[in-house]
């Protein structure tokens, strides 16, 4: 794919702090620093500044990464007259923040630490003086009400005529005359400034993907990771046990599966249908714990004699990941879905083979997403929700052996119980992949399927925080 293609997948408007923060992660991961990332966005602002020729500059950080945009700023702006910079002392900073303000005790600009309303009140003659002020203090990883120091700061900056430009986000309650936002705009009306970012860390998915799986309260009780039911089995046995391993390895509390096949596997729960394929028969039973599950996985070792108990399946589930024999006409649809076919399965839905050339299959993708999100599997993971399209390349081809697509679905299920579909299918799919090549890495292409979801946790839940 060249640049110019990837560039049609590029996202437009106004990007959510999750988002970008996924994105930002990914970028590290190509390689691109967040020091460096946070060299380009404050100097962007600088130069933004310098076009109002002040000599007067009073720069109002936080203990984040908004805070080290900001004394970037004011590195930058050091040869003019007087440059003020005023930070909390104290809670915790990020590492860059901290790097950052090391940095500034080495160059030309005042330091001014405060606590509460009475220090920043003390500085009012800073206020008062200002040509330009910068508001750097909380940007788009605050949370919660504003409170001191940054209340009253906030409050003399709006008392003080001078202008006011705020980094990336403008702090909350504050009035700001310019916004200057990177990458894309975090409000409307914000001018952007490219800081570098690589297009591949937007169009792609990464391990700041990662960073969207909400984390688990202190006080959770069982079930709070959801609840899986997986609906397969008869001809194939294996398939469904695959996909319930795969969902409660992602983080689901409870997972049943509802079968005629039963494997004995203690972790699960066995919703036992008698006979040797599912049928009309069993769907009082498969309704009702449709209504208690939050999302339904369903295909995987059905065979082809099933469809009707798939419609009423989806009909009746509010969320369902639809995978193997259930990826067939007439296509079902819950109220929110996603489909995990592979290229025949694709070429069964739709009438059409994908195509090879990557550009080609996320059009083909996009254009076929009409009743939900569809993850197209192969050597490249295609996914869209028929608006946005997201390419995955984690895999490796010993995952050709059987049950890796099981695995998958079962994955999705789980993320999709407090994810989005677009969002759950595009880190079911790297997570996936991931697991697959660390299991690669120890058996090669003698991998099984069931060798990759011990894998899964260390990918999903045991990466360290963001900066």
């Amino acid at each position: 794919m060249t640049t110019e293609d990837m560039r049609e997948f590029l996202e437009t408007g106004v990007i959510d702090a999750g988002r970008m923060r996924a994105i930002e992660g990914n970028a590290v991961a190509l390689g691109y620093p967040s020091l460096l990332m946070m060299e380009s966005a404050g100097r962007a602002v600088a130069d933004t500044v310098l076009a109002r020729g002040p000599s007067r500059v009073l720069v109002l950080c936080g203990r984040g990464n908004n805070g080290g945009d900001g004394m970037v700023v004011a590195r930058y702006l050091q040869h003019l007259d007087a440059v003020d910079v005023v930070y909390p002392d104290c809670g915790t900073t990020t590492p860059s923040a901290a790097a950052q303000l090391a940095l500034l005790r080495h160059c030309s600009v005042a330091l001014h630490p405060v606590r509460c309303a009475a220090d920043v009140e003390a500085l009012s003659r800073l206020f008062e003086e200002a040509d330009v002020i910068i508001d750097a203090m909380l940007g788009t990883g605050a949370a919660g009400a504003v409170r001191e120091p940054f209340v009253t700061l906030v409050a003399r900056a709006n008392a003080s005529g001078a202008p006011v430009v705020a980094v990336d986000i403008p702090t909350p309650g504050i009035r700001a005359s310019r916004i200057v936002s990177f990458h894309r705009p975090k409000v409307e009306g914000a001018a952007v400034a490219d800081i570098g970012i690589p297009l591949e860390a937007e169009i792609f998915t990464g391990p700041g993907d990662l960073t969207l799986i909400p984390s688990r309260a202190e006080g959770a009780h069982k079930g709070a990771g959801g609840e899986v039911l997986v609906v397969g089995g008869g001809p194939y046995q294996g398939a469904p046990y695959i996909a319930a391993m795969g969902a409660l390895r992602a983080g689901a509390d409870i997972v049943r599966v509802a079968s005629p096949a039963y494997i004995p596997m203690p972790d699960l729960i066995y919703e036992r249908l008698e006979g040797k394929a599912i049928t009309v028969d069993h769907l009082e039973t498969i309704l009702r714990l449709v209504d208690r599950a939050d999302t339904v996985v369903c295909g995987m070792g059905l065979g082809k004699e099933s469809h009707d108990v798939v419609l009423a399946v989806a009909e009746a589930a509010q969320k369902a990941v639809f995978d193997a024999d259930a990826l067939a006409l007439p296509l079902p649809a819950a109220k929110e879905t996603i489909y995990t076919p592979h290229a025949g399965e694709f070429a069964r839905m739709t009438g059409a083979e994908p195509p090879v050339d990557l550009t080609l299959r996320g059009r083909s993708v996009k254009a076929a997403a009409t009743t939900g999100t569809i993850l197209l599997k192969g050597p490249v993971d295609v996914v869209s929700d028929g608006s946005r399209v997201r390419f995955n390349r984690t895999g490796t081809p010993a995952m050709t052996v059987g049950g890796t697509g099981d695995l998958l679905a079962g994955i999705a299920g789980a993320l999709f119980c407090h994810l989005p579909a677009f969002e759950a299918a595009s880190l079911a799919a790297y997570v996936s992949g991931r697991a697959g090549m660390l299991a690669a890495e120890e058996r090669g292409n003698g991998m099984l399927a069931t060798d990759m979801p011990e894998r899964i946790p260390e990918i999903l839940f045991c990466h360290p925080a963001p900066d």
